[in-house]
């Protein structure tokens, strides 16, 4: 062979060599599939032993102090069927604002300002007084109405209002605090929920006047909204939604949540509904946010919550299950987040609504019982429209915050045992409430919405959940009163094997008298306890 067909060959093999090297390359960095992604995902650790994250489920619908949890909705609607919490809303916001036909909720949005928003004061608070590990903002609530400076979106708190990027000061604050950083978005469901918008009264004087949601840009001119096009917050009339038109909403909304992630540094993604939202247009999202996590940290470190009903069991391994105000009934096997509030998600002072529905008790119960089964509470802490924690609701805040701090050792980075619980009635008792939900989204779903709330029946005195951590177990009595209590599954001989116990001690207290013997171990709760609530030991031995 000559040394010219020897240099040819040389320089075909380094050809090929070189695409087919290239190709290989191409393939191990081209971005994950949402399936491929799932295989692979393990929840971080920040995630599974953080426990409490702390939410402000917060935006322009807490700015009228009536009208329920979905006010820009229930404003348009005199009767509101079964959602009674905001049947005051399309009365409250006549005598209020003014008629829908003419001051609608886009108005609300441009008399809504927020003084006292101090995100540095109450993310010090979420984290010190409270126990906080993470941070969650509401990004956009199911009104389409961006609390962010979003290019997307003309509506949006910086152009529009207070005219401040809410989404940018609580990432700014919470990366102070060291505390991760998460976003709600509740957007999917606008185009149905907006309905009422384009209605009209069916009866007074006002009868078949349209509703501002019926508006176009061109009733701008010479108001203060001017430039701005209603269609934008509300979507097009009904009548008036083509194909093309609802396809370049979804892509809009892909658009908005790119943003979202790019300009905020979010380690934590929640989608309210049901799946991904708009479907393959939410998976865009879902697996752009995961990619992004996978190429920064060589593995997926952030974490997309929802409720992923409907996929295959491979691609919800990707997601953290969401239990809306409520807690699975047993250990489901992987970490889950259960999501509650004390008295509704937006502030409001509702005649006939002022009762809190939790209590610091209830709560602390439902967060004892979520961590004993391997999730993390996100509790939102409800803020006035201003932006003010409010006093009617801070005792109770300050007091569940106290008991978390107390007994942070037993809570922060545990685990679950081989069994969440003891002495446990056979009949758990399922509370539904359900005032203020979508209430189709509740049936089938039996643990979603079964919260126990202040109003539930007292535990008994001997039930007790159980965390372990490193080589301690720890046992929380939910409801202690002083003296013996008999708790089977730490026998020498019970089923879960514990090992001979050698010191229990009460966190925030003293070493307590114990007796183990084959079939039970027996504890003396203390009378003299650091805290009212349930009482926390450690047991040293059982492991």
């Amino acid at each position: 062979m000559n040394k010219k067909i020897m240099t040819n060959i040389m320089i075909l093999a380094t050809a090929f060599s070189g695409v087919y090297g290239q190709a290989a390359e191409d393939k191990k960095d081209r971005p994950l599939n949402w399936s491929e992604l799932s295989a692979v995902y393990e929840c971080p650790d920040w995630y599974k032993d953080a426990k409490l994250g702390i939410w402000t489920h917060w935006g322009p619908q807490s700015f009228p102090l009536r009208g329920g949890g979905w006010y820009a909705r229930h404003m348009y609607m005199k009767h509101v069927g079964r959602q009674k919490w905001g049947k005051d809303a399309y009365t409250y916001h006549q005598e209020t604002f003014g008629h829908q036909s003419e001051v609608g909720y886009k108005d609300v949005l441009h008399q809504w300002k927020t003084p006292n928003l101090d995100t540095d004061a109450l993310m010090k608070y979420f984290k010190e007084n409270m126990g906080a590990k993470y941070f969650v903002a509401m990004g956009c609530h199911h009104d389409h109405f961006d609390c962010w400076d979003s290019t997307y979106q003309p509506w949006n708190s910086v152009d529009v209002g207070p005219h401040r990027d809410f989404v940018g000061e609580f990432s700014a604050s919470a990366h102070k605090y060291h505390l991760p950083f998460g976003v709600s978005s509740h957007d999917d469901r606008y185009l149905g929920w907006w309905k009422p918008a384009f209605g009209s009264d069916k009866d007074g004087p006002k009868k078949g006047v349209p509703y501002d949601g019926n508006m176009t840009k061109e009733d701008g001119k010479g108001k203060w909204w001017e430039g701005l096009d209603p269609a934008d917050l509300y979507g097009m009339p009904p009548n008036k939604r083509t194909k093309e038109w609802i396809t370049n909403m979804k892509e809009n909304w892909v658009k908005r949540h790119m943003e979202l992630i790019d300009k905020y540094d979010l380690d934590y993604l929640w989608f309210d509904g049901h799946n991904f939202p708009y479907g393959k247009y939410g998976r865009s999202v879902g697996e752009k946010f995961y990619n992004d996590s996978l190429k920064k940290n060589s593995k997926v470190k952030v974490v997309l919550a929802g409720k992923p009903y409907g996929l295959s069991e491979n691609d919800k391994k990707g997601w953290i299950m969401d239990f809306e105000r409520g807690v699975p009934n047993e250990p489901p096997g992987r970490v889950f987040q259960s999501i509650t509030t004390v008295r509704t998600w937006f502030y409001k002072r509702d005649i006939g609504a002022l009762e809190p529905r939790q209590s610091s008790r209830s709560l602390i119960e439902m967060f004892t019982d979520v961590i004993s089964k391997g999730g993390n509470m996100l509790l939102n802490v409800e803020l006035t429209g201003d932006g003010s924690l409010p006093p009617d609701l801070k005792y109770i805040y300050d007091d569940f915050g106290e008991w978390v701090v107390l007994n942070s050792e037993a809570i922060y980075g545990s685990r679950c045992w081989k069994t969440p619980a003891d002495n446990r009635p056979k009949d758990i008792i399922a509370r539904q409430n359900l005032d203020e939900t979508d209430i189709k989204q509740a049936k089938g779903h039996s643990e979603q919405f079964n919260e126990r709330t202040k109003g539930g029946p007292a535990y008994p005195h001997d039930e007790v959940r159980f965390t372990v951590k490193g080589d301690k177990l720890y046992i929380f009595v939910l409801n202690p009163t002083s003296g013996p209590i008999q708790i089977p599954s730490l026998g020498l001989n019970a089923q879960y094997q514990p090992g001979s116990i050698t010191a229990i001690s009460m966190l925030g207290g003293k070493a307590v008298d114990y007796k183990q013997d084959t079939d039970k171990l027996t504890l003396t709760v203390p009378d003299k306890r650091p805290n009212k609530y349930t009482a926390v030991f450690e047991v040293s031995g059982a492991l």
